[in-house]
Formats: C-alpha cells, structure tokens, sequence
C-alpha cells in the first residue's frame, strides 16, 4: 500500500496525458532536462533533442490550426533567419554552421510552443526540476571542493613541524579556501549560468511565503549557492529584486524588519573575496600588462573594449557569425589585451554579440524581443524582477553563443512572451481556430 502510494506520488511529479503519448514524452523529456542542466550541458542535450524530436512530431500530426496571437515568439525563428543569412558574408562557415547547429532549438522551440498547449502547473514543473538539479549541483560542486581543499591541506601537513611548514600550512589552507569561491566552486558549468538559473528559481519561489521548514532551507540554499559563485553581475540583480520584494510588502513593521536583513545580507556579499578584489583589479583598466591574475570582471571590460572597436568599423552587418570570434580575438593581439587573446574570449556581452555577427538588424530583432518582454512583465514588480534577471544576464554574457545558454533562453523566453506569463497561476493555451 505504501509502495503504491509512493509510485503515485512520483508519477505525478511527471507529466501525463492518457490521450496524447508524444506530448507525455515531450514535457518529461524537457523536465529531464532541466533538472540536469546544472550539472553540465552533455547530460541534458540528449533529453533536449528528443523533445525538439517530438514537437516537430506534435507539429505535423496536430490537425489544428494555431491562433498567432502570441506571434511575437516568432522573432526567434527570425533571429535564427539572419544569423543564417551572415553567411553570405562570412569566411569561417565551419564556425558558422556549428553557431547554426547549436542555435537550432532558437527556431525550433518557439514553433513548438505555438502548437503545444500547457497549463501553469504544467511549467512550473519545468522550474522544479530545474531546482532540484540546482540543488544537487550545489552538493556536487560543494563535495568537489571540500576534496581538493582536504589534498591542498594535506600537501602542506608535515609530522615534523617547522617554520616554513607552518607557512606551507597555511598557504594551503588559505588557498583551499580558494576552491569554495568563483570558478573554482562550479566545476560542472560556467557560474555566470548557475547564477542565472539560481536567480530565475528564486523570483519564481519568492513570490510566496516562506511557511515551511523545507522552503526555507532550500532558500537559503540558494543564497549561500550565489554567494559561492560570486558573480558580480547575480549580486547587482539580487540586489534589486530584494529591493523589489520588500516595497511589495504592505506591513510596515514587516518591510521594516525585512530592510534590515537586507542591509545585512548586503554587507555579508560584498565581504565576499572576489567582491573586494573586484575594484583594485579593474580601476586601471588601461594597464593591460600583467593583467593574467586579474578577475574576469576586467578581461570582460576589456573584450567590450576591443568589441566596440571592430563594431565602430562594420556596424551595419558585421562580420558574420563565423567570423565574429576571429576578427574579435585578432583585434586583441593588436590591442595588447594578451590574457584575452590567449583564452580566445568572445565579447561577453550578447548584444555586443549579436552586433559583431550580424549588425544593426539582428540587434534590432534582440531588443525588440527584450521590448516586448518590458511590456509583458510589466504587470508585477515579480515579473519585473525575472525581465531583469533576462536582460543584465545578456549584458554580462554571451548567452547565446553556448548551448546551455542559447537552449535554455530559447524555452523560457517564448513561454515568457506567451499572452499570459508563465509567472501567474493563470492557465496558458494556444487556442485552436476551428
């Protein structure tokens, strides 16, 4: 009896429709995937391919017709068209056509979506998933780090205890430390993505009440995650969401309370080592030697930099999509920036991005999509704060030239973009003309 119930309980975790066995495998393929994408992108691309697989299949045998209604999804699909069409005027199309393939799921996943009926309820569990993986990758990349600490420190032990190896002690100490802090901390994906991932659970869960043990652990969770990861970036949009959630607050002994805790919280995060080093290694940004040390933060500025640059001489079209890296890491060998050059960096901004591969037209089309969504999440400060999340994740990264990026922006977005968010616990449907 109890066996029965549990298997109950589990199937109800997953998706099921009695009538419809593709759209059953579609959303469990996509919920699959989510709760692996923390943990490295080769574990989730094949649930990813088998729900591209089956849409297409939802597509074809669907009979109906769909209403475009929620046509500006359809933007993506265009996107996809002009990196496309910068081939004509690109050199590199073996880079080219790899971009294509990984920004597939770009087109495909916003068509889909146009024949795919679902309910809130139904992708909330797209963002369960995703925090059960996170909350695994958190003891996964946790593990890794307390292991390499334990051999650093191990290193420096000796039975025979001296001066130099009190220093050597220490020294290992202190750089084990190292391990739980930044890059070091994620080792399974780039903490830029975590960070994301962890932001947009956040202001999907924070909108409710903290009324359990459980949820508040698993909050805390989180936090403690972002502060490992120590993305400046998460941290300013951490910030305003906070700020956000505690003007919503209508009880003012309550707001009051919960202002405190932020000024707190907002000291405990820029205590953070990489927070403190952030502003002596990137005031002098001009100083590009000896700069290998230097945090991520200026080798970003720096690719700006050398970005706008090459913009300012083909802004109209750019380079193409397979020449943009190319001509950007040339244009750091001529600039000096060697760190940037040696590590191939790309810009580090996707609407830089977007202008280096195909100029003012694909821009044009990425901050229309952003426009839209303004408008769309205009409706609560809740929905404001994931627009945000959206929006600064782009300025700061090259979302959309990895797979876990691109993958990930290609199947929240358009849900985003639909007539009724995926934020509210309203139901969302395609509804068929007759």
């Amino acid at each position: 009896m109890r066996l029965s119930k549990k298997i109950t309980e589990l199937s109800e975790v997953f998706y099921k429709h009695d009538d419809d066995l593709v759209l059953t495998i579609f959303w469990n393929s996509l919920y699959i995937a989510f709760l692996l994408l923390p943990l490295g992108i080769n574990l989730p691309t094949p649930f990813f391919i088998i729900s591209i697989i089956l849409g297409i299949v939802n597509v074809f045998k669907s009979r109906k017709k769909f209403v475009l209604d929620n046509k500006t999804v359809l933007l993506f699909p265009l996107y996809f068209i002009i990196m496309l069409l910068s081939l004509f005027y690109t050199d590199n199309i073996s880079d080219g056509l790899n971009i294509l393939q990984r920004s597939l799921s770009l087109f495909l996943f916003p068509l889909i979506f146009l024949f795919v009926k679902e309910d809130a309820s139904t992708v909330k569990k797209l963002f369960d998933f995703l925090l059960f993986g996170l909350i695994i990758s958190f003891f996964v990349n946790f593990s890794i780090a307390v292991y390499n600490s334990i051999s650093m420190i191990k290193g420096g032990f000796s039975l025979e205890v001296s001066i130099d190896d009190l220093t050597t002690f220490f020294n290992a100490l202190m750089h084990g430390w190292n391990y739980f802090i930044g890059d070091e901390f994620s080792k399974l994906i780039n903490p830029s993505y975590l960070s994301l991932y962890i932001l947009l659970v956040l202001s999907y869960y924070l909108k409710n009440n903290l009324d359990t043990r459980l949820r508040t652990c698993v909050v805390v969770i989180l936090f403690l995650y972002l502060f490992l990861l120590a993305s400046i970036a998460a941290y300013m949009i951490l910030i305003i969401m906070s700020l956000i959630l505690i003007f919503n607050i209508s009880n003012k002994s309550r707001k009051h309370t919960m202002f405190i805790m932020f000024l707190l919280g907002i000291i405990v995060f820029l205590n953070n080592p990489r927070v403190l080093d952030f502003y002596s290694k990137v005031k002098d940004i001009g100083n590009t030697i000896e700069y290998a040390n230097s945090t991520s933060e200026k080798a970003r500025l720096l690719s700006w930099d050398a970005s706008i640059k090459l913009i300012e001489e083909a802004p109209l079209l750019g380079y193409g999509i397979g020449d943009a890296n190319d001509v950007l890491i040339k244009k750091y060998k001529e600039l000096g920036y060697t760190y940037n050059f040696e590590n191939k960096y790309n810009a580090h901004n996707q609407f830089l991005q977007t202008l280096l591969q195909t100029g003012v037209l694909g821009l044009g089309i990425l901050v229309s999509i952003f426009i839209l969504l303004a408008i769309r999440m205009k409706r609560s400060g809740n929905e404001f704060s994931v627009f945000l999340i959206l929006f600064v994740s782009l300025v700061f990264e090259s979302m959309l030239v990895r797979f876990n990026g691109i993958v990930f922006f290609s199947i929240i977005m358009p849900l985003l973009l639909k007539k009724r968010s995926i934020l509210s616990s309203r139901i969302i449907r395609n509804i068929p003309t007759s």
